[in-house]
């Protein structure tokens, strides 16, 4: 049965990262015969540019009749002052809300080679392995009613944080499961101490834990865990959390490997249809500049062949070949610690051949 690939490249290095993606993706189709079909289409500003809206029909229909999406990065300086409904976020906004991408999980993890790369002490975050797995589609981000009172002394904006049982149940089903093929452990974090909302997520999650006796199920509140993730991130294994703060966690989880440029995520429906992208935005900064890191891309990648494609065995064997790419010297800029680097049109052709080596 045919696979079908869409891939998204966007903006900035997200064209670059999936250039080198996706000539991984290229190789393994040849080398396993893979029936999967590919399609690439604009997004972000540079489909504004073209078409004049961020995401259009026709990619979106794509899209929905894709097994997986292969997201690069939107944005940029030169979109900063278009209107809200244009600007190349609402791409990313418009795909998971169409295709009903509630669950994102962004694995944090840590190359012990990397370490000196990482802003925390050594013996604190070698062996970094969580997983956060971040509600993406309800919450503040989306909930109604919102907007900007201008006709009021003084004038207001207002958003509503607002999460029903079925929203809570099915995110925290994903959280729990993730945990018992882990290391059975689970820490919901929320701000119970303070919102409503809150307080009915814990009681929720609460009462689910009773399903998940194996499962160590813990509470905390999302200021002490961000704070905890800076002072022992090890004591974790998968936290699940709502929209808002799942969103701050997760960058600060993300920061503590010593750059985005080696973390992937996955944004899962209930069909295990996925949208797959770096952590990293489009850093328009280095665009261009052959320096980017494409490690977290092609994570991605791995991560999409093990819930989307069903070919667990090929996201296993992306991983050892970045394992073997790091624990054998090579890094790209953002991770050498002098001037000797590998660029990004170099990262792909050397995982190939570490792929070759061990198909051999």
């Amino acid at each position: 049965m045919t696979k079908k690939i869409l891939i998204l490249p966007g903006d900035g290095i997200g064209q670059e990262v999936t250039s080198s993606m996706q000539k991984v993706l290229e190789y393994l189709i040849d080398e396993q015969d893979l029936n999967l079909e590919i399609t690439e289409r604009k997004v972000g500003g540079s489909s504004y540019e073209e078409f004049g809206k961020p995401l259009t029909e026709e990619t979106l229909d794509i899209a929905k009749s894709s097994d997986a999406i292969l997201f690069g990065a939107v944005g940029g300086p030169q979109w900063d002052d278009l209107g809200w409904d244009v600007r190349p976020e609402q791409a990313l906004l418009g795909l998971r809300k169409a295709l009903g991408l509630f669950a994102n999980l962004r694995p944090a993890f840590l190359f012990n080679e990397l370490a000196s790369a990482s802003p925390l002490k050594n013996h604190i975050i070698e062996n970094l392995d969580i997983l956060i797995v971040r509600e993406l589609t309800g919450g503040v981000y989306f909930g109604e009613p919102r907007g900007i009172v201008e006709n009021k002394n003084p004038k207001y904006g207002f958003n509503t944080m607002i999460y029903n049982e079925d929203e809570i149940r099915r995110i925290a089903t994903v959280a729990f499961e993730a945990a018992m093929n882990r290391n059975k452990k689970l820490c919901s974090v929320e701000k119970a101490n303070v919102l409503e909302v809150s307080k009915f997520w814990r009681g929720i999650v609460s009462e689910m834990g009773a399903e998940y006796p194996e499962v160590e199920l813990t509470h905390q509140l999302a200021d002490n865990t961000a704070m905890q993730l800076v002072l022992n991130p090890n004591q974790y294994d998968v936290i699940v959390s709502g929209n808002l703060f799942g969103d701050i966690l997760s960058d600060i989880a993300a920061t503590l490997s010593g750059s985005i440029g080696m973390l992937p995520s996955a944004s899962l429906n209930s069909s295990a249809q996925g949208m797959y992208e770096p952590c990293h935005g489009s850093a328009p900064d280095i665009a261009g500049q052959g320096i980017a890191n494409p490690l977290a891309m092609i994570s991605s990648l791995a991560m999409a062949f093990e819930h989307s494609l069903k070919r667990v065995d090929l996201a296993r064997r992306i991983e050892s070949a970045i394992k073997t790419f790091i624990s054998s010297g090579l890094r790209t800029k953002d991770i050498a610690t002098g001037n000797d680097f590998i660029r990004t049109d170099e990262v792909a052709p050397t995982l190939i051949n570490i792929l070759k080596d061990e198909h051999e």
